[in-house]
C-alpha cells in the first residue's frame, strides 16, 4: 500500500494514516512487529516519517513496543470502564444541553442502525457516540475521549461485524432517555450498553 502523493501534507501524516488503516482493517494483525527499513521501503519514505508515525500510534495504543497491539482481556476491561466514565457523564449531560437539532441527528443515527449497510452502521455508530461525548462541554474528557478512538475502532468493528444483539435498540433507548431530558436513565443506559459491548467483546476472544 502506497501513501497519497499529495504533497501538500507532510509525509509522515500520510504514512501514519497508511499505517493506522492497516492496523484497523487487519491487514497488519495483532502482534506483527513493525520494521521500519520494510515499512519505509513499503510505503516508499524514508525511516524518519515512518518513525514519527509509530510513535503516533503508540500514543493512540495501536501499537505496543513496536508491535500492533493484542488486546487483552485487561485491556478490554481498563478501556471499557474508563469509557464508561466519559460517556455515561456525557450522556446525563446531554440530557440537558442536546439541542432539538442534535437530538434529531441521534435519531438519525438510530435509523441508520435499523436499515443501514454495515460500513453505514459503522459511522453511524461512531457519530451517535461522538454528539454525545460533544455534550459534555468538558475539553479534557472530549480529548481523552478523542485519543481512544483509534482503539474504540476496533471494538467498534467487533460489535458491529458480529453483530451483537439489540446493539441500535439499546442506541434508541439512550436516544429516548436523552428526548425526554432524562439524565440519570441515560447515564444508567449508557452505561449498561458500553458493559454489553463489554462483555460481546470478552465473550469473542476467549
Amino acid at each position: 500500500m502506497q501513501p497519497s502523493t499529495d504533497k501538500s501534507r507532510p509525509a509522515y501524516q500520510q504514512a501514519y494514516e497508511v499505517l493506522r488503516d492497516m492496523i484497523l482493517q487487519g491487514t497488519l494483525s495483532p502482534g506483527t512487529k513493525l520494521v521500519e527499513e520494510k515499512l519505509a521501503t513499503d510505503l516508499n519514505v524514508s525511516r524518519t516519517p515512518i518513525r514519527e508515525s509509530i510513535r503516533r500510534l503508540e500514543q493512540e495504543g495501536l501499537v505496543v513496543n513496536k508491535r500492533v497491539v493484542k488486546l487483552t482481556e485487561t485491556d478490554l476491561r481498563n478501556t471499557f470502564e474508563l469509557r464508561k466514565l466519559l460517556e455515561g457523564h456525557a450522556a446525563q449531560s446531554a440530557a440537558a444541553f442536546l439541542s432539538a437539532q442534535e437530538v434529531a441527528a441521534l435519531e438519525h443515527c438510530v435509523q441508520v442502525g435499523h436499515t443501514g449497510s454495515k460500513e453505514e452502521i459503522m459511522e453511524a455508530n461512531k457519530e451517535f457516540h461522538e454528539i454525545i461525548m460533544r455534550a459534555s462541554n468538558n475539553a479534557l474528557m472530549i480529548d481523552l475521549f478523542d485519543k481512544m478512538q483509534s482503539v474504540i475502532y476496533l471494538f467498534r468493528q467487533t460489535v458491529v461485524y458480529y453483530q451483537r444483539p439489540f446493539l441500535i435498540e439499546e442506541h434508541h433507548q439512550i436516544c429516548e432517555a436523552i428526548k425526554a431530558h432524562d439524565g440519570q436513565t441515560a447515564e444508567r443506559l449508557m452505561k449498561e450498553h458500553l458493559q454489553s459491548d463489554l462483555e460481546f467483546c470478552l465473550h469473542l476472544i476467549r
